[in-house]
């Protein structure tokens, strides 16, 4: 992997949750850096064009996020802080279907600030430290999907959560992500039908679960 650019140097010291004037202007500030990202790419991102669209000083967005990689780090921060959480249909096919079609509607809305900053991650070590680490927290609270089937008697217990989802998801992110390719009607339900149908048949229990103990 490339290293990141000079101006993408972490901070040292972990910045406070603001509140009141802070929090107003971090608001401007990170949709500032959204708008520049969907519209001019992350070449284009510094420190002054997102403080003049932000309407703030310069030494202002300079004190607070130091870097370009500081004001990347903050929008993943951001979106860590969203209390979401999946749908409950009823039905483990539903749950990722509704899952699906988040994720396409986030992935192919214009302009997309999801694709933009999964493309940052590739330019930035510290944004990819970011995305990984929302990614994590957003897989956690997707578990729920999982563990709702397994009391529905959908599938059977000891199925990897992680294992499903990423299995559930992935044909979206790799046609809409690395292909490029246009949504593609009925995507979102036929891979949430075919993932659930793989784990009612134990396709994502552990080995020494779905075959009993080793003799």
């Amino acid at each position: 992997m490339n290293s990141a650019p000079d101006n993408d140097r972490p901070t040292s010291t972990p910045r406070p949750r603001p509140g009141g004037r802070t929090a107003r202007i971090r608001t401007q500030v990170l949709e500032a850096v959204h708008a520049e990202l969907t519209e001019h790419g992350y070449d284009a991102l510094t420190i002054d064009t997102v403080a003049a669209r932000a309407g703030v000083h310069r030494a202002t967005v300079y004190r607070r996020w130091r870097d370009v990689g500081g004001l990347i780090a903050d929008v993943f921060a951001a979106a860590e802080d969203i209390e979401w959480q999946p749908r409950d249909t009823g039905s483990l096919r539903g749950d990722l279907a509704a899952l699906n079609e988040e994720i396409q509607a986030s992935l192919t809305e214009q302009p997309s600030i999801a694709a933009a900053l999964i493309a940052v991650s590739f330019r930035s070590e510290e944004a990819a430290r970011a995305l990984q680490r929302l990614w994590e927290r957003r897989y956690g609270q997707s578990e729920i999907v999982v563990e709702r089937a397994v009391e529905r008697g959908e599938i059977p217990a000891g199925t990897d959560a992680r294992e499903l989802l990423i299995a559930a998801t992935a044909p979206i992110y790799h046609r809409l992500v690395l292909l490029r390719t246009p949504a593609e009607p009925g995507l979102a339900d036929r891979v949430a039908d075919s993932t659930a149908r793989a784990a009612a048949a134990g396709a994502f229990v552990a080995g020494e679960v779905a075959n009993g103990p080793a003799r």
